[in-house]
C-alpha cells in the first residue's frame, strides 16, 4: 500500500471505511481489494513486482511464530494468504460478547491509533450494549503525529454519519481521508461502549473524543493481564469476561455477523 504515496493510503483507507468494517474485515473479495487489483493490472502489470504475504499466528505455547509465507506476482499470493489466515487468525464465538477485556502491550501501542485495533478487531463479536475495556498503560496520544494527533482530538471518535459530514464540511480532513477513515474505524457506531484506561492521557482527553475513561491502576487490579487467559475468563465475582492479549494478531466474530 506504502508504495502508492498518501493518496493510495488515504483514498484506500477512506474507502473501506465508508463501505462498513464490518462488511469487509475478514473478506479477501471486497471493494478495496477489487480497486487495488484493478490499479495492479491496468497500470502496473509491466513493473517486475513481487508480492510477499505472511500469515503469523501462535504455536501450542502461545508464542507468536510465521505460519506461512507466499510469494508470487499475481493476486493469487494474496488469496492464498488470506485463505491460510483466516483458519490461523480468525475466531469465531458461539454467542455475541458482553464485555471484552484488552489489554495492549505498551512497547507497541503508544496511540489510539494503533490502539484501536482493539475496537476494529473485536467489533463483530461484541453484543449489542456490550463493553469493551481498554487497558493501555503506554497510551500517551492519540495520532502517531502531530497532525493525525490534532485532528483526532478536533472531531474525536462520533461515528460513520458525523465524521462524513465532518470530512464534507472540513478541507482539513478533506485533505487527510486516512484520518477521516481512522475516525470510523475507532467508533462503535453507538452499538457498544469503549471505556479506555490509559497510562498518560486525562480523563477530559478521553472523554472529549467520545471515549469512556476508567482509572488504569484500578481496571488492571480488577482485571490483571498476568493473570487472565486469552478467551473467556470467570472472575472472582462471577463476572463473565472475554480476554484478548493482543488484538493485532486476530479477528474476533459472532457467527451470525460473519455468514458468508
Amino acid at each position: 500500500m506504502g508504495t502508492g504515496g498518501s493518496e493510495g493510503i488515504n483514498k484506500s483507507h477512506f474507502i473501506g471505511a465508508a463501505y462498513g468494517m464490518e462488511r469487509i474485515m475478514g473478506r479477501a473479495n471486497n471493494p478495496v481489494r477489487r480497486v487495488l487489483n484493478y490499479a495492479s493490472e491496468h497500470f502496473a502489470s509491466h513493473l517486475p513486482v513481487i508480492y510477499v504475504q505472511t500469515v503469523i499466528g501462535r504455536d501450542n505455547e502461545g508464542n507468536l511464530v510465521p505460519k506461512g509465507i507466499f510469494i508470487g506476482d499475481d493476486e493469487e499470493v494474496f488469496e492464498l494468504a488470506a485463505d491460510l489466515s483466516i483458519k490461523v487468525n480468525f475466531e469465531i464465538v458461539d454467542e455475541p460478547l458482553k464485555k471484552v477485556v484488552v489489554y495492549l502491550d505498551p512497547s507497541e501501542f503508544k496511540s489510539t491509533w494503533l490502539g484501536n485495533k482493539s475496537i476494529y478487531r473485536t467489533r463483530m463479536a461484541l453484543a449489542d450494549g456490550g463493553e469493551l475495556i481498554v487497558l493501555a498503560p503506554g497510551l500517551k496520544e492519540f495520532g502517531e503525529d502531530k497532525t493525525i494527533d490534532q485532528l483526532i482530538r478536533k472531531y474525536g471518535y462520533f461515528g460513520t454519519p458525523a465524521t462524513l459530514k465532518a470530512t464534507e464540511k472540513n478541507q482539513d480532513l478533506r485533505d487527510n481521508l486516512g484520518a477521516a477513515a481512522h475516525l470510523i474505524h475507532g467508533s462503535s457506531e453507538d452499538r457498544f461502549s469503549i471505556t479506555y484506561c490509559p497510562g498518560h492521557l486525562s480523563k477530559e482527553e478521553i472523554e472529549s473524543v467520545n471515549f469512556k475513561y476508567a482509572d488504569l491502576k484500578e481496571m488492571t487490579q480488577k482485571y490483571n493481564p498476568e493473570k487472565l487467559k486469552d478467551g473467556r475468563n470467570i472472575m472472582p465475582d462471577g463476572e463473565e469476561i472475554f480476554y484478548i492479549s493482543n488484538p493485532a494478531v486476530g479477528l474476533w466474530a459472532h457467527k451470525d455477523r460473519f455468514t458468508d
